[in-house]
């Protein structure tokens, strides 16, 4: 396993194989982990976060991994940065904002697909986040994605130190 695999999430590392190569966005990229992987797997990356500092690192890590990813500062609840049938994939880890919803589907292009997986209200055991509104319901994940073809799914524990659901899904419609 490369390094860049290890610091990339399990479930996007584990389920690389099902996604088309082609223009990915990664919302909340953060320190852009999971963007340099994907980079390295020969996606065309486009990275955003609200935080300039992550941005920067983000960038930096894509240089000194020899990959090329767009990072932006976007502020994602004052901008509408996802433009209609733009993306081949969508990814968000540990990142909820459920009005995004809507638009993440309108930014895929018919047959393209969601990697998404973040905290369900189980996380309060285990610490932050704790807030109700950045964490998902039973099934919701699921429910938000009913009308596409779920291809991965899962609800639970992960490795004994945060509750999380993910899926990966595809739209079928446009």
């Amino acid at each position: 396993m490369t390094s860049l695999e290890k610091n990339a999430s399990r479930f996007l590392v584990e389920n690389i194989s099902l996604l088309p190569k082609g223009r990915v966005l990664d919302i909340a990229t953060g320190e852009g982990r999971n963007a340099v992987y994907l980079a390295s797997q020969g996606f065309k990356v486009e990275g955003i976060d609200i935080t300039e500092e992550a941005i920067k690192i983000a960038e930096k890590t894509a240089r000194q991994s020899g990959v090329d990813i767009s990072a932006h500062v976007v502020d994602l609840e004052k901008d509408s940065y996802i433009t209609k049938d733009s993306y081949d994939v969508i990814v968000c880890f540990n990142y909820l904002q459920r009005a995004l919803i809507p638009h993440i589907k309108a930014g895929l292009h018919k047959g393209g697909f969601i990697v998404y997986e973040t905290y369900t209200i189980d996380q309060i055991q285990f610490g932050k986040p704790r807030n109700p509104d950045f964490l998902l319901k039973h099934n919701e994940l699921l429910d938000m994605f009913y009308d596409f073809r779920c291809l991965r799914y899962h609800e639970g524990i992960v490795e004994n130190r945060k509750a999380a659901a993910g899926i990966i899904a595809q739209k079928t419609a446009s």
